[in-house]
């Protein structure tokens, strides 16, 4: 029986160490370095630059060389949590950044992964987002307080977080403070702030207009949207545009279909259908349907065309048509707009009533005719052309 009971205990023995030596086989090996700058340090410098120049595949190959090299260093997981939370697999972005802050190993790095879950919340925007935003900044400067460090960092993040919940004096306030701590991100900051400030003279009063406000370029549909939603402008026309009468006869069923609005076909199922309807009924020149019964809803606007968008909205509300052909033959004041282009004379209408800025070249002044137009500027456009005509 002794027997049987020391053969058992040295099985019982002999099965753990197998059991551990398993378990130990199985876990994932650090790997040695190959050279002088093959480090997790690095790699994660390395990284962090490919993310914020949105090249995230190599970005998180980089995060992932790091973290070989050491499977308990937490910058490493905070790249990849923050790489996922780009690519929109939020599940595993918070799972690294979770990580991350469990094998944060000085005060430094656990501030930096509250920095991160800002950047988590804002990418999600899922349900209070911004108040969890908040809530890990506020411990970001709480633990940066404690070791006398002032890093532009939480308030850069803040402030992107802001502006995308619309709220701009907020996120001008941020953008100021990267500003004053004048170490990193500093280049970054004083755009965002010019651009919420730009957006913030703009006076964007609908939702669809804060929306827009954020594009980096708008679309036709963006602009159909903008002057419908925003600028009302179907009930300026009905205000200012002189009324045309039909007294032609028409049965019942003609009458009807005269007043319908038409369709463009590729905006039948477009969310913004109505507005489309309504911008293409007023015949605004440069944001017609096609010949071919399109509308071309995604197609960027250039600020040649937006020029002649707003020049025939300009013409239509002041009545006053010789504004059509008022500069045709004059002598172009920009160096790449010739005066025989089509929209040269809207330009002229635009710039000469202060209404789209002009650019500098190097020596010469330019307008950009193929350029893009930013959802703050298509809105800034319109602010200043309520003000001009007096309307609002």
């Amino acid at each position: 029986m002794k027997l049987f009971h020391y053969r058992y205990t040295l099985f019982v023995i002999f099965a753990f160490i197998s059991l551990i030596l398993t378990i130990g086989g199985c876990a994932p090996k650090q790997r040695a370095p190959v050279s002088t700058l093959d480090t997790p340090e690095h790699h994660v410098f390395t990284g962090m630059k490919l993310l914020e120049t949105g090249k995230l595949s190599d970005a998180e190959r980089e995060f992932n060389l790091g973290k070989e090299l050491d499977h308990k260093y937490a910058p490493a997981y905070r790249g990849l949590g923050l790489v996922f939370a780009y690519k929109g697999e939020f599940k595993p972005a918070f799972k690294n950044m979770s990580k991350a802050k469990k094998l944060a190993k000085s005060k430094d790095e656990e501030a930096r992964v509250y920095i991160g879950y800002m950047r988590l919340y804002t990418q999600q925007r899922d349900k209070d987002w911004l108040d969890d935003v908040v809530d890990n900044f506020r411990k970001a400067n709480k633990i940066l307080k404690k070791i006398h460090k002032d890093w532009p960092d939480p308030y850069f993040y803040m402030g992107l977080a802001y502006k995308e919940s619309y709220k701009f004096s907020d996120a001008a306030e941020q953008f100021k403070k990267v500003l004053e701590i004048n170490t990193t991100l500093v280049d970054k900051a004083d755009y965002e702030l010019k651009l919420v400030q730009k957006i913030e003279r703009a006076m964007p009063g609908t939702p669809i207009g804060k929306k827009v406000a954020l594009l980096e370029k708008v679309k036709r549909v963006d602009v159909a949207a903008l002057f419908i939603q925003e600028m009302k402008l179907d009930k300026i026309y009905e205000k200012f545009r002189p009324k045309k009468f039909d007294t032609s006869f028409k049965s019942p069923g003609q009458r009807s279909s005269a007043y319908q609005m038409p369709v463009p076909v590729d905006v039948v199922d477009h969310p913004l259908r109505a507005d489309v309807q309504t911008v293409v009924a007023l015949k605004i020149k440069g944001l017609n349907a096609f010949p071919d019964g399109t509308f071309a809803p995604n197609e960027f606007i250039t600020r040649a065309s937006y020029a002649m968008m707003i020049a025939d909205v300009i013409s239509t509300i002041s009545n006053d048509p010789s504004l059509d052909t008022k500069y045709i033959g004059s002598v172009s004041p920009f160096a790449d707009v010739r005066n025989d282009v089509p929209y040269f004379n809207a330009i002229m209408v635009c710039t000469t009533r202060g209404i789209i800025e002009a650019e500098r070249g190097l020596r010469q002044n330019i307008f950009n005719p193929m350029g893009s137009v930013s959802g703050a500027d298509a809105l800034l456009i319109i602010r200043r052309v309520k003000e001009d005509l007096k309307i609002f």
